[in-house]
């Protein structure tokens, strides 16, 4: 890689393989915006060229900051007011009208605009929760574009909607049709913004980040449901996404972006098998995969240097009297919800069994993962463990090293203290970080809760825990917004450290990142716990992330853990179908290994009524745990032997 790259400036060479002469459904040809900041501009593209043919998918490709959604939101003519088209074209081929119409030269409002925008061109955006009104019925949000756009009645359109309803895979779209956002699962409301974008049946889908932050599993079905709509309509897929192992499974056309400028484009083969550009080479450097060497690291495009100050060179680390022990035990914990609906009477109401008798250790010095999609109660397990939420029944036995502590049993002065020893990343930083505080305050507030230090001492360590996640000390005074959500998460991390804790709870730390934010992270994590001796739970849904950090791994499923084994036992030999479905779902760099949307999405790992024996978990058959070897378990119905497992 050139000086420049390791530097992260990249050369401006522009590498174009484009062999079709055929006329392109959208072609964008040197396209330039600026963003006017303070009267000045701020070139947010440059020179962007690309097209996409009837029927085809392209990928927009690059790290947070590159330009691809003001590409898309330029195409869609939603671009902020203070953004101006310098120059180029935004040529689109409409296929109602039969005429070629420049985008960058119609007035945002106008009727013809209007008429393309939601008509013949749909968006998808990245976060359907905030882009879903939360005061409306799903019914009424998806009939609204077709009523727009459409010549129908009103008991024609929401007879349309709720067939379109049944088409993206809802289970009951009538049921859906009155239904508000905040009911759904992710899942459902990305298939509710699917929807509203297909409804009109477009010529051009712009798919945002469609799958960004989704379970594997809820992602190859969202991205199969893509698939098969744009096949039954004919239609064009412009995807932008940070994720190649998506892109790889996709796309038939790849255009590679960095700070607004297009760097590599051509065909998804000639890429990805052969990249030219060292932005291209380092990005693919950058993604956990299942083929790593011992030892081997990933590599961002940016590395982060941390440096550990003195103070936090004296960290006071307990003496471990007793090696034996593990560092955290949870034996037998459950939590069950009551859930109400009948509006304000609460008439009717129903229990939610979230976390159902879960065991595990977690031994000192290691890196323990959970893995599991949304819902299967890793996040409520983690708040158990923390004694934020108190459990039904079960017992949490931390050992600081002489001592087992009793972490139910801790009352409200002893819990403070006990804080010191455990403490928790968050998986939005945004949303953990008060926007009203400095990071000075930030990192010190922990710091006054328990009384360590006068402010001189505060402003030490906040000044040393910066440098030691890769941080100007400079930055202190600056607030939330003004970082990327990569030195957002940073900061969280930091803010974690300041109590100098011995174990740390991640919970999705880095499920939102771009994936060289997230090498980042997940590197920065490592040297972290290596260096200061951390004990780390981490929680994912990503099982590449997984394979990278964590030493043992723990799968979770309908609140129960159904398998659990060292790294190299799990992944060579995965014993329950879940964990194989989850595996199967993790799209792949190579070429030669695609996704088999099939399988996953019609296969019924991830109903466990529907198990098949020795696994079934149905509420009824009791289950155990099967021990098969160099600490190897698996859960199966009582009575189970090896063989029926191996069957």
């Amino acid at each position: 890689m050139r000086e420049t790259a390791r530097k992260g400036r990249w050369s401006e060479e522009c590498h174009i393989v484009d062999n079709s002469e055929k006329l392109a459904l959208l072609e964008v040809n040197d396209l330039a915006v600026d963003f006017m900041l303070q009267r000045s501009p701020v070139p947010a593209l440059i020179d962007v060229s690309f097209g996409v043919d009837p029927g085809e998918t392209v990928a927009l490709v690059g790290e947070s900051g590159s330009g691809k959604s003001v590409t898309s939101q330029a195409i869609m003519g939603i671009l902020p007011n203070n953004a101006v088209i310098r120059r180029g074209e935004i040529l689109f081929d409409n296929p109602e009208t039969g005429r070629v119409v420049d985008i960058a030269r119609l007035d945002p409002e106008s009727t013809q605009m209007r008429q393309i925008r939601g008509g013949n061109i749909s968006i998808i955006f990245q976060e359907p929760m905030t882009s879903l009104s939360p005061v409306h019925t799903i019914g009424d949000q998806v009939s609204e574009a077709l009523f727009l756009h459409r010549d129908a009645s009103r008991q024609e359109g929401l007879g349309l909607t709720e067939a379109m309803l049944g088409h993206v895979g809802f289970p009951d779209p009538a049921r859906a049709m009155r239904m508000y956002p905040f009911e759904l699962s992710g899942g459902l409301r990305q298939r509710a913004m699917i929807a509203m974008a297909m409804i009109t049946h477009p010529s051009l889908l712009i798919a945002d980040e469609p799958t960004t932050a989704l379970d594997v599993t809820i992602q190859a079905r969202i991205l199969k449901l893509i698939k098969e709509l744009q096949a039954e309509l004919g239609m064009a897929l412009l995807l932008i996404t940070h994720d190649l192992g998506v892109v790889a499974n996709m796309s038939d056309r790849v255009v590679v972006m960095y700070h607004g400028r297009v760097m590599e484009a051509g065909p998804l083969e000639q890429l990805f098998e052969d990249p030219q550009h060292d932005y291209l080479k380092a990005l693919m450097h950058a993604v956990p995969r299942f083929d790593l060497k011992p030892g081997e690291r990933l590599v961002p495009v940016r590395e982060i240097h941390s440096e550990t100050g003195s103070l936090i060179k004296q960290r006071d680390r307990r003496q471990v009297a007793d090696s034996s022990e593990p560092h955290l035990r949870v034996t037998e914990v459950s939590k069950t919800f009551r859930l109400h609906s009948g509006g304000w009477l609460n008439i009717a109401s129903r229990d939610m069994l979230a976390v159902d008798r879960v065991s595990l250790e977690i031994e000192r010095g290691e890196c323990f993962g959970l893995v599991g999609e949304s819902g299967c109660g890793k996040t409520t397990l983690s708040k158990i463990i923390m004694h934020a939420i108190s459990p039904d029944q079960g017992e949490i036995v931390y050992h600081d090293g002489t001592r087992a502590i009793d972490v139910r049993a801790l009352d409200k002065t002893e819990l403070l203290e006990f804080r010191r020893n455990m403490q928790f990343i968050f998986q939005d930083p945004y949303s953990a970080l008060n926007p009203r505080m400095t990071v000075f305050d930030i990192l010190r507030e922990p710091l006054i809760v328990h009384e360590l230090g006068d402010l001189e001492y505060q402003r030490e360590m906040a000044t040393e825990l910066m440098r030691l996640v890769g941080l100007d000390p400079r930055f202190l005074n600056r607030y939330p917004h003004s970082f990327s959500g990569g030195q957002r998460q940073r900061i969280g991390i930091a803010r974690a450290l300041a109590l100098q804790p011995d174990l740390i709870i991640c919970d999705e730390p880095v499920s939102a990142l771009d994936v060289s934010i997230q090498a980042q992270v997940l590197n920065l994590l490592k040297d972290l716990q290596q260096e200061l001796g951390l004990t780390v739970m981490f929680i994912s849904h990503n099982l590449a992330v997984i394979h990278y950090i964590a030493d043992r791994i723990a799968v979770m499923c309908a609140g129960r853990i159904v398998e659990i084994a060292s790294r190299g036992q799990l992944f060579a030999n995965p014993v329950h179908p879940y964990t194989r479905a989850l595996l199967s779902a993790v799209p792949h760099l190579e070429l030669a290994q695609p996704l088999d949307f099939d399988a996953i999405t019609e296969g019924a790992a991830s109903e466990p009524g529907l198990w098949q024996a020795p696994f079934t978990l149905d509420g009824v058959t009791s289950t155990e745990f099967m021990a098969l070897g160099e600490g190897h378990f698996v859960r199966v119905a009582v009575g189970s032997t090896p063989s029926d497992v191996a069957a």
